[in-house]
């Protein structure tokens, strides 16, 4: 059962599937996390402080709760902005990645009760509930989580969004792998603001990624020439991992770049109006910024982008 469902996953799409007993989170990991929020290196990411319980236990989510099936999908792309214009991390080139795996979790859960003949229950999330997507996918056996805090893929590297789907019954659980980072730390050194503090740790207060698409304040003026011409989110602890070598373009044709986003400039980017923005962006990630945070981003990264 449990290979037919991997098997089932790989057609809809998915680079990776694995099992996870269904459990509370240890003490120790969730320590940690509460010592991360009560240093404030969350920010001004108030969400991440609520609901503690569900963090602690997925069960909570979704009563009677077994299993979870992980799942990871490719979004590396195969085509790249040019260099000079305003940098959009690779994960926001296509479609919302939000709806696009849910909605492939969700056609999972019909093969279990379709084409398995299964009685289950199940509800899917993509990173739209407290739940500790990299450890459960750690449990479920595909990768570890590197010292940039992303999970890694062995010989398949980090670009894949996490999903998991929660499910009503016992499916034999896959075994962790341990990390295979090695005393590599490129990743620490290679962070343009030294968000990273140490291996796994991040200070969003410094993460690009954080301060181009949840902040709400104006970039701090010591780091608008460290941040260079990315306005939407930042790849720079990906893209200089040893793992990501391995990297292949995504089949997944959601994940496509459009080609206006291809050509943005600069110059249309400060200039774009309302209805251009939702245009050129509609569907995608860069929502959650929007217009306003996109051209207070240019404005404080307005030197970066003159010769």
């Amino acid at each position: 059962m449990a290979d037919a469902i991997k098997q089932e996953a790989r057609r809809l799409g998915f680079a990776a599937c694995g099992i996870a007993l269904a459990e509370a989170v240890p003490e120790e990991i969730l320590a940690g996390y509460d010592q991360w929020i009560d240093e404030g290196h969350h920010g001004t990411m108030e969400y991440l402080q609520r609901n503690r319980e569900l963090r602690a236990d997925p069960r909570l989510l979704l009563p009677g709760t077994r299993s979870l099936i992980m799942v990871a999908m490719n979004y590396y792309p195969e085509r790249k902005q040019d260099p000079e214009a305003p940098q959009f991390a690779y994960y926001a080139y296509g479609r919302d990645y939000h709806k696009v795996v849910k909605k492939r979790l969700d056609q999972l859960l019909h093969y279990m009760r379709e084409g398995l003949g299964l009685e289950v229950e199940g509800r899917a999330f993509s990173d739209s509930a407290p739940i500790m997507e990299r450890y459960w996918a750690e449990r479920a056996g595909f990768g570890w989580r590197g010292k940039n805090s992303l999970l890694i893929i062995p010989r398949a590297g980090s670009y894949f969004f996490l999903g998991e789907l929660l499910v009503s019954i016992d499916l034999p659980p896959d075994s962790p792998m341990q990390s295979l980072c090695g005393r590599c730390t490129r990743c620490l050194q290679s962070c343009p603001t030294e968000a990273i503090t140490h291996p796994g740790k991040i200070d969003a207060r410094r993460c690009i990624s954080y301060l181009t698409i949840e902040s709400k304040a104006e970039i701090p003026p010591e780091l608008r020439e460290r941040i260079g011409r990315r306005v939407y989110g930042c790849d720079a602890c990906q893209q200089c991992c040893p793992w990501n070598r391995f990297a292949r373009p995504t089949t997944v044709a959601d994940y496509a770049p459009r080609e206006a986003l291809l050509a943005l400039t600069a110059e249309q980017l400060d200039q774009l109006s309302e209805e251009e923005y939702l245009a050129l962006f509609a569907g995608t990630a860069v929502k959650r910024a929007g217009l306003s945070g996109l051209q207070r981003t240019m404005r404080g990264l307005r030197a970066n982008f003159e010769d």
